[in-house]
């Protein structure tokens, strides 16, 4: 391959790397999901037969078909419960490593020749040695205290009564967006009067809180700079 061709490829390939990123989005911000787009059924559904609408008395105070003593705990696909994250969390770990090794090898050798009457005789010796040296040093200082609260839909009901719930909220500041998701199975005996239930005891909790936007993206190294990170050896 030439040089112009190759310069030719890796000036396409720059270009073609701006492309990750949304044009629209460069000057107005990420865009904010379609409603409903947060919802992940991860099983298959149950049929559940729908329930018939009473008709409504527009002269009465109340509905026909409000149960005054149901319990406002969601149970039902379609029900929305409210999720409460409360997470503090400390984590401090410092990690050193040191590693060396000293080798030495002598050796010698007594040699002798004779050749068409002429003979001569010597001594060769050498010395060989090698020092290796590794060190390395890591800390993780990390603190964290989440308080968050989101509203999430039961989005299936398991056989054993168990619900799975799927619950997604964006929030947009200037050009950055915030997004927290939220997933898993609930005991319906877990969930409060309150119709709330605490992260800790969702049953295959997926819980995500992040953004994207330039805020993010300054935090981000550049994807050269990943790459490089991927594949150096050293």
């Amino acid at each position: 391959m030439n040089k112009p061709i190759l310069i030719l490829y890796l000036t396409a390939s720059v270009f073609l790397a701006g492309c990750l990123h949304d044009p629209a989005e460069v000057l107005t911000g990420p865009q904010m999901s379609p409603v409903g787009s947060g919802l992940r059924t991860q099983a298959d559904p149950i049929p559940v037969t729908p329930r018939l609408r009473t008709p409504v008395s527009y002269r009465s105070t109340w509905d026909d078909g409000t149960d005054l003593y149901r319990d406002p705990r969601a149970r039902r696909t379609g029900d929305v419960v409210t999720v409460i994250i409360s997470m503090q969390d400390k984590a401090k770990l410092d990690n050193k490593t040191g590693r060396s090794r000293d080798s030495q090898v002598k050796f010698g050798l007594d040699w002798l020749m004779d050749v068409a009457g002429w003979s001569d005789k010597g001594q060769t010796n050498a010395n060989l040695s090698t020092n290796t040296q590794i060190k390395g040093n890591g800390q993780i200082d990390r603190t964290e205290d989440i308080k968050l609260s989101i509203a999430a839909i039961v989005t299936d009901v398991l056989p054993n009564g168990n619900m799975m719930i799927s619950g997604s909220q964006e929030f947009r500041v200037n050009t950055e967006m915030r997004v927290l998701n939220v997933g898993g199975i609930v005991r319906p005996r877990d969930i409060s009067r309150a119709n709330t239930i605490s992260y800790d005891k969702i049953a295959e909790a997926r819980v995500s809180y992040g953004g994207r936007g330039n805020l993010s993206d300054v935090q981000q190294p550049g994807w050269g700079h990943r790459i490089y990170d991927a594949v150096a050896p050293f």
